[in-house]
């Protein structure tokens, strides 16, 4: 893409006003719903053009290293750095003996106290060292249990093969959120069983990626010391997110001698054609701040070049898994990578293949895989024509542990488990500092001008509506309801909710009721809110529908460096700048007013803005602690950022508005609980500007007297 490309396609996604062409009398409203999907966009495509720059410069075998390298590196400094290797006490657990191979039930740790459960499965017939192949599964239920995964094990076994299949996190035995008395999760997906956790890990400066990555690190370390094993001839591959995760090994591990890519996550979230939120994922496929860094997911495969690597796609995944941009995006990646091993000397190692069936280890892509490691790890060109026998055995027959579950069978830890450890040691400063950079808040060069799109008068009370630009190719709306008396004396109440300004505005409602009392009152919709909620964008519906959904925006945010939390802050500060310029807010007091998720945003705006003179908080998270000590929590990606606890907390940022007030009203913890007020009054200490309020009062009664 050219500059010239890059900024007439920005062009045409600019929010435009509706029917503002010449001669139209009416009012003239803005597309809000692009003002989101425009900023992402931009974003992308700073991030892809910046990328693209470095690929290009990847012409010399040392220029080639010296990236393969920096890949290693960023990998670890982007997912919360290298773990230390410690003592996998690997035991061998049970067995049995199939046709043409053995099964072994191992168990080892890859963290002290954090157990995989695995299947290895070692040949009888050949003679040994045999090539190991890790077998990496994709999002099944039941882990190494899964029909076709079983078949590509016993397949690869019964090829000379010596293969080790583990659970991965979440999944089979590691299933950290069971049913009750049952085997399998109790939430949605495995993908939760991933991202739930990962949410949790954000805020302690981890991240599901380096939790995943290390377990096949340490899966091909027992692998490679396996006395019948060939630690020369090692190989990764699986299907799905078990693709994925080969893809994030191989970024690491240069045991690897050889991979096969099998319908794994291969679309860049900074692609050309990019559409908003991008190809979010559950968490380990999300690369936080990757888009500053120039760091995608292709890059992961860079440090395997020029080994012999195989990506196997299905045709059908643009429409029927992943979106539009998964085949165009991964096979633009592919060719840049292909000059690479070209620039090597070995174009030969790299090769494309696909099937037009839907996404699944199938009979055509497990030939593919046993063909592409016969020819690279045995030196055996002819391919095979057919699957050797295989035959699947039922889940409990490849438990390593009598009830399926390595936290009730070994005592394992969980995902959860360490990273409260982690937080534990964390100790967040009485007095937060670098907020703005924390959150990445974009701060005008200038105080933002609202702009008055029209005005009515609603009986007792005069209304606008109002724009206000809060960055680049963002226009936050309002409603300003003005009281007819003029009272300086009666603040101006910047009131944000969850569902944005369109909630209370009707006659006798609670904004109208506000202004006729007195105040002037601008309900404010912020990112992602209101009439800012983003439009859908083109794409196979089910895909589309799911990806609009306000989590993805929040992954797409952090990925490309910019937190929704601070994008939100950020339109909150424009917004008390421009009512500072306007004529009927003028002398007056400025105080935010938030309920639910829109308090975190509320109190850092505040905090960043000492002409605020107060805030109201309803119904708010008491602390983010409180989310990483809470292992049934429900609470938004939307308002965590990554490292938080190391930097602040929501009890030393309200503190840190002494002497200005902070109300919380019905404070809940991160399971969504209402609090009593001793103990919210406990997680804020003796702040003397905080006051506790036992309800999450929301009416003119509450408002009207801050």
């Amino acid at each position: 893409m050219t500059r010239r490309d890059f900024f007439s396609t920005t062009a045409a996604f600019a929010a435009p006003r509706v029917l503002a062409q010449d001669g139209y009398p009416g009012i003239a409203y803005r597309r809000y719903s692009r003002c989101l999907p425009d900023y992402l966009y931009a974003l992308a495509m700073r991030a892809y053009q910046a990328r693209n720059r470095e690929i290009g410069k990847l012409t010399t075998v040392e220029a080639i290293r010296l990236r393969q390298r920096w890949v290693a590196e960023t990998f670890w400094k982007l997912t919360g750095g290298r773990p230390e290797r410690t003592p996998l006490n690997a035991r061998v657990v049970g067995s049995f003996d199939r046709p043409g191979y053995r099964l072994e039930k191992i168990v080892y740790e890859s963290r002290p106290g954090f157990h995989i459960a695995a299947n290895f499965y070692l040949p009888t017939e050949g003679k040994p060292p045999y090539p190991g192949v890790l077998f990496q599964m994709g999002h099944t239920l039941n882990g190494k249990a899964g029909d076709s995964y079983q078949k590509g094990c016993q397949g690869l076994a019964r090829l000379g093969f010596a293969v080790l299949a583990f659970d991965p996190m979440g999944q089979g035995e590691r299933t950290y959120y069971p049913r009750a008395g049952g085997v399998l999760t109790r939430l949605s997906s495995a993908d939760e069983e991933h991202t739930k956790p990962g949410f949790q890990m954000i805020l302690a400066g981890d991240t599901s990626t380096r939790l995943q990555t290390w377990d096949a690190v340490r899966s091909l370390d027992y692998l490679a010391e396996h006395p019948m094993v060939d630690p020369k001839r090692l190989a990764s591959t699986g299907q799905s997110g078990g693709a994925t995760l080969t893809m994030l090994l191989a970024a690491v591990d240069d045991r690897l001698a050889a991979a096969v890519v099998s319908s794994g996550n291969t679309e860049n979230l900074a692609c050309a054609g990019f559409l908003p939120p991008g190809s979010t994922d559950d968490a380990e496929q999300n690369f936080l701040d990757g888009g500053p860094a120039g760091f995608d997911r292709w890059d992961t495969l860079y440090p395997l070049a020029p080994k012999p690597l195989l990506v196997l796609v299905s045709a059908r995944d643009y429409f029927g898994t992943y979106s539009p941009n998964y085949l165009s995006s991964g096979w633009e990646e592919y060719k840049k990578l292909k000059k690479v091993y070209e620039v090597l000397g070995h174009g030969d190692r790299l090769e494309w293949g696909d099937t037009p069936m839907p996404h699944n280890f199938g009979y055509a892509l497990r030939l593919k895989t046993y063909n592409w490691f016969r020819r690279w790890l045995q030196d055996k060109p002819e391919p095979v024509r057919e699957e050797p026998p295989v035959n699947v055995e039922k889940d409990e027959t490849l438990w390593a542990g009598p009830t399926s579950n390595v936290v009730r069978d070994f005592d394992s830890e969980t995902p959860f488990s360490l990273n409260r450890k982690q937080a534990e040691r964390i100790q967040t400063p009485a007095r937060p500092a670098g907020i703005d950079e924390l959150l990445r808040v974009e701060k005008p060069a200038a105080a933002p001008r609202a702009s008055v799109v029209g005005r009515v008068s609603a009986g007792p009370v005069d209304v606008e509506a109002i724009e206000v630009p809060s960055t680049s190719r963002v226009f936050a709306p309002a409603w300003l309801f003005l009281p007819r008396k003029a009272e300086t004396g009666k603040p101006v109440l910047i009131i944000a909710e969850p569902q944005g300004r369109n909630s209370r505005w009707r006659e006798g409602d609670l904004y109208p009721s506000l202004a006729e009392a007195g105040l002037v009152v601008c309900a404010a919709d912020v990112r992602g809110t209101g009439d800012l909620v983003p439009e859908v964008s083109p794409g196979a519906a089910g895909y589309q529908r799911w990806h609009q959904e306000e989590e993805n925006y929040a992954w797409s945010s952090l990925m490309l460096g910019r937190p929704l939390l601070g994008q939100r802050v950020t339109d909150l500060l424009a917004f008390a700048a421009a009512l500072r310029a306007h004529n009927a807010a003028r002398g007056r007091r400025i105080v935010l007013a938030a309920r639910g998720t829109m308090t975190v945003p509320a109190l850092f705006a505040a905090a960043l803005d000492p002409g605020i003179a107060g805030v109201y908080l309803a119904g708010g998270l008491v602390s983010w602690r409180s989310v990483v000590e809470t292992e049934d929590f429900e609470y938004p990606l939307a308002n965590l950022v990554y490292g938080a606890l190391s930097r602040a907390d929501l009890p030393q940022v309200a503190g840190s508005l002494a002497p200005r007030k902070v109300w919380l009203a019905g404070t809940v913890d991160a399971a969504g609980k209402r609090m009593e007020p001793a103990v919210v009054r406990s997680a804020y200490g003796s702040a003397p500007n905080v006051e506790v309020l036992p309800d999450p009062s929301w009416d003119i009664a509450a408002l009207a007297r801050l």
